[in-house]
């Protein structure tokens, strides 16, 4: 949003520029004024949006044509004052000023200001006016409008600067093609998505319910009955054919519209733009055409801005992707307002009420995204969730698609938020004061300069940040046991090609078994609701197959995102337990993991698996001790649907990781004995050195009356019969020192 506006006057000689800044800033007129008065900056207290404007005054005599030219360049909008008294001053800005400005370079809007209105002899309709208008606004684009003003009586000095103010906050040239009359495809597009939002029962009508919710969102004020009669009669007035209004509706007008008042005229029957009372299509845009037809851009604009629109018709960036960190160990989930409006939309567009979202009530709800197109194109979706027996997704499977995205990569999950419009119900206003625009089309309103009655503000929309919520870092919920605030969970599946992890992932979300084998190319994200003590969680489990397997292992923080890892490995296969084996001692980061131990296939006959120790031998070494399970492994049969709860010991897990680390519940630190080594022998050394002290203090306390005073003096108490002095002090060192290289304490435990 632009904070400040440069105004530039420019014109010929004796036109009044100079006179028309001091009327304005004096709010009188001042006869006898500079030939160019110093640059005015006017407080955004009187300003639309609260910027701040500039008003440059320019010399057009050659010696000041540097000048002329620069500041020229430098302004977001130029006001070409001509004379009333004068017609050859007019005459020279489609022959000589226009031109020039455009041999600058210069693209900004243009107003045309026809002051010394008070000398004008006899009366000028305006028709007539825009006769005389019409030619140049057709041949030169840029030209915005005309004011006509008198900066001595005075007389719409005020609102040339404030015409001018919008020319540059409220553009004309992205929303309207001032040749043909239309509104320009850009903003047909941005207006039918903000149509579609607004229509929350997607009938495809604005009944009066919802234009007071559109009214409130964008303006923060509602419609008066008045006013919803008089938008009414004006879309039912407008005409429905030809070259000045080319929009089709896009819904079949069936039936008869009747109008505010319940009557029922031969011109509201079939009409395009109301049907049952009730805004269609066609009626929105062509309310916004008539806005900006009357000089009501601002109305226009602040609808596009509430809804997240940038000036150049494309949603702002910081709508869609604001900024949202997340601290590490920490996770993101949706919060209650977030499942709130995602149950909404779900409910809006299951137009059936068969609590399922099919193909086509998808291809529906997305129609306000980017190219009408979903975010899981190319992840198999709806299969990654659950879905009823026809392929449809039920609200639970929707809510947990969309808690998986949250979790995974919760910056789609703001954009697409920011894509089917969240909110879905009127927040109130927290910038500032109230801004009441009314829709009537027919209220023209210009602010007094010195009143802050002006004041507005401009509309953002709410940040879809509130739908999401941050989780307590992992250590502290595993610290404060039985208080884990989690309500999502991920499951890293790991084990050799052909173990059956597609398999265990298709059961969660209730797909068929398939019988034939198919590598995984692609990473496979799974989610399903899982009830946990009561309350309902969601479990997401995920495999990378042989291409991106080594890519996640080999990043830590991909790794310690998982909340458990699920090593599967097939029972009928001798191989392939060792797979999963190699894989804990190529990344040891998967040791300090809490981990489940799966053996798929139970229904065939059980092989030996070629390793030095037996799955379940190797689980015990490790030190599990998962309740319910023991050590594992926990042995299930896709194929003849004996899951052993599986997916209920998954989450349990994720919730309390106790037991399943390495080390079991002795060993919360999830280090083995071999992985500890020097902190074992830290504990020895300082046990060692505390045992030696007291030895020492000992000695000295006690030793015979005729020891010598060092340790080598003859007849000592360290001394052996007969035998060579020993220090027994450096012996106890050198033995720890041996050890701590494998030759002592680890053989002797």
């Amino acid at each position: 949003m632009r904070r400040d506006v440069r105004i530039v006057l420019a014109g010929d000689p004796d036109v009044g520029k100079s006179t028309l800044i001091t009327s304005l800033v004096k709010e009188a007129y001042v006869a006898n004024v500079q030939k160019v008065v110093p640059h005015i900056t006017l407080p955004p207290q009187v300003a639309p949006e609260g910027v701040v404007t500039k008003i440059v005054d320019t010399n057009s005599s050659a010696e000041h044509r540097n000048n002329l030219e620069a500041e020229l360049r430098r302004a977001n909008v130029i006001c070409i004052v001509y004379s009333i008294s004068a017609p050859s001053s007019f005459d020279r800005i489609p022959t000589y000023w226009l031109p020039y400005i455009r041999s600058l370079g210069v693209n900004v809007p243009v107003i045309l200001v026809g002051n010394k209105i008070d000398l004008r002899s006899g009366d000028v309709t305006n028709a007539a006016l825009e006769d005389e208008l019409a030619p140049v606004m057709a041949e030169f684009k840029e030209v915005e409008t005309c004011v006509e003003c008198s900066a001595k009586i005075p007389l719409n000095v005020s609102e040339v600067f404030y015409f001018a103010q919008k020319a540059v906050l409220y553009p004309t040239a992205p929303l309207y093609d001032s040749r043909e009359h239309v509104l320009k495809p850009n903003c047909v597009d941005a207006l039918k998505r903000i149509f579609r939002l607004c229509d929350s029962d997607k009938d495809g009508l604005l009944s009066d319910a919802e234009l007071n919710d559109f009214q409130r969102k964008c303006f923060d004020a509602p419609l008066q009955l008045q006013e919803l009669e008089g938008i009414k009669d004006l879309v039912v007035q407008a005409p429905i054919a030809g070259a000045r209004f080319p929009y089709s509706d896009q819904v079949s007008a069936t039936g008869s519209s009747s109008s505010a008042n319940g009557d029922t005229p031969s011109n509201q029957h079939h009409h395009p733009h109301l049907r049952n009372g009730s805004l269609t299509l066609s009626g929105f845009l062509y309310l916004h055409t008539l806005f900006i037809q009357r000089g009501r851009l601002e109305t226009t604009w602040t609808v596009l801005r509430s809804f997240g629109y940038g000036a150049d018709l494309s949603l702002e960036d910081s709508f869609v992707r604001p900024s949202f960190v997340v601290p590490p160990e920490c996770s993101v989930e949706l919060s209650p307002h977030g499942y709130q409006f995602l149950t909404d939309v779900f409910e809006a567009h299951d137009k059936d009420r068969d609590g399922a979202l099919s193909a086509t009530e998808l291809e529906s709800l997305f129609l306000t995204a980017p190219d009408g197109k979903h975010p899981w194109e190319g992840t198999g979706f709806p299969g990654s969730t659950i879905t009823d027996e026809n392929g449809a997704v039920t609200l639970q499977g929707w809510l947990a698609q969309w808690s998986m995205t949250t979790l995974l990569d919760h910056r789609t999950t703001l954009s697409y938020l920011a894509y089917l419009g969240y909110p879905s119900f009127p927040l109130s206003s927290t910038g500032g004061p109230p801004t009441p625009i009314p829709l009537s089309p027919t209220n023209q309103r210009t602010p007094s300069w010195n009143s802050s009655s002006s004041k507005s503000y401009p509309p953002t929309p709410p940040s879809t940040t509130t739908a999401l919520k941050l989780t307590r870092p992992r250590k502290t919920d595993r610290k404060k046991k039985g208080s884990v605030q989690r309500s999502v969970f991920l499951g890293f599946v790991l084990g050799a090609a052909g173990s059956g992890k597609t398999a265990l992932l298709r059961n969660m979300v209730g797909k068929r078994f398939e019988p034939n084998y198919e590598p995984t190319g692609r990473v496979v994200s799974v989610v399903s609701a899982v009830e946990q003590a009561g309350a309902e969680r969601y479990l997401v489990l995920q495999e990378f197959g042989s291409r991106y397997e080594a890519e996640v292992l080999r990043n830590s923080a991909k790794l310690s995102a998982a909340d458990v890892i699920v090593f599967v490995y097939d029972s009928s296969d001798t191989n392939s337990f060792s797979y999963i084996s190699n894989l804990r001692q190529q990344y040891p980061l998967l040791q300090s993991l809490p981990s489940l131990f799966v053996a798929t296939k139970a229904d065939l006959d059980l092989a030996q698996q070629r390793h030095e120790v037996q799955p379940d031998a190797y689980c015990r070494k490790l030190g599990l001790n998962i309740p319910g399970i023991g050590a594992g492994p926990l042995s299930v049969s896709v194929r003849s649907d004996q899951m052993a709860d599986l997916y209920n010991i998954i989450c349990a897990i994720a919730v309390d990781s106790k037991g399943a680390v390495q080390g079991g519940k002795d060993s919360n630190s999830s280090l083995s004995f071999s992985s500890s080594k020097v902190r074992w022998l830290t504990y020895i050394t300082l046990v060692v050195l505390g045992g030696s002290g007291i030895v020492l203090v000992g000695y000295r306390i006690f030793r015979p009356v005729g020891a010598g005073v060092g340790l080598g003096g003859g007849g000592g108490f360290w001394r052996g019969a007969g035998g060579p002095k020993v220090d027994h002090q450096g012996g106890w060192l050198a033995w720890l020192w041996q050890s701590a290289n494998g030759n002592g304490i680890r053989k002797e435990l």
